[in-house]
């Protein structure tokens, strides 16, 4: 494997990341429910791991900053957007796969 020193790596995941929000940003048709269900996590899992890693960086955010980072706007507004309300085969499945931490 190519040796990469810690500076481009972070670079690297940087922009991997960006390039995550901004695919997650154009999809809005793709509900949290449903990434929660497929992979295990959602836009609001990436915006607690955001604030997380800048609260061990010293610096805080609230739970609506990082969420208007990783959604490109207001959490409010995003959901009033493009949220919809989950079918009970969503929920259904979001409870037999639901993470201990949600």
């Amino acid at each position: 494997m190519t040796q990469i020193d810690e500076n481009r790596q972070r670079d690297f995941e940087a922009a991997a990341f960006r390039r995550l929000l901004q695919h997650l940003r154009e999809r809005t048709d793709v509900q949290n429910i449903d990434l929660m269900n497929l992979a295990g996590f959602c836009r609001n899992c990436l915006a607690n791991w955001y604030r997380d890693a800048a609260e061990a960086g010293g610096t805080a955010l609230s739970k609506e900053e990082s969420r208007e980072i990783v959604y490109g706007m207001p959490y409010e507004e995003w959901r009033a957007r493009y949220q919809l309300e989950a079918s009970d085969q969503q929920k259904t499945a979001f409870e037999q796969n639901r993470p201990a931490d949600h």
